[in-house]
């Protein structure tokens, strides 16, 4: 049997693609979809530990109210305002708005630091309130 060797194209691959913010919150997206499990689990045991009794609440409450404890509930604060917004700007682009790249870019900004400046909002408020 011979065998005929024809031109197979190419695959894209990152190198021929320029890095653009519209990537950066897509891949964003999927690394905070992911990071809510984990969060959840967090809330799964503040939960858990609420129902079980002071004991095991004081536990949570201790970890929580430490300083890591603190920057775990920031970020995780971050990661769920973040998620939220990039799910709403996805959702406006399944309606056929938005879909022009300038208008992608500047989606894909906002939904970067309209996240980051709820989040210090949200933690303003709750320092205020606490």
């Amino acid at each position: 049997m011979s065998e005929v060797k024809t031109a197979r194209p190419m695959s894209p691959h990152l190198t021929v693609y320029r890095f653009t913010p519209t990537m950066a919150m897509s891949i964003m997206h999927r690394i905070t979809g992911v990071a809510l499990y984990v969060g959840t689990l967090l809330v799964a045991w503040w939960l858990i530990a609420a129902a079980s009794g002071p004991e095991a609440f004081s536990h949570v409450a201790a970890f929580f109210g430490s300083i890591f404890g603190r920057l775990v509930l920031f970020a995780y604060s971050w990661v769920l305002i973040h998620h939220m917004l990039g799910g709403i700007r996805h959702l406006v682009m399944d309606t056929g708005r938005g879909l022009q790249k300038e208008q992608s870019r500047q989606a894909a900004m906002a939904t970067l630091i309209g996240s980051m400046i709820l989040t210090v909002i949200l933690w303003i408020i709750v320092t205020l309130a606490g």
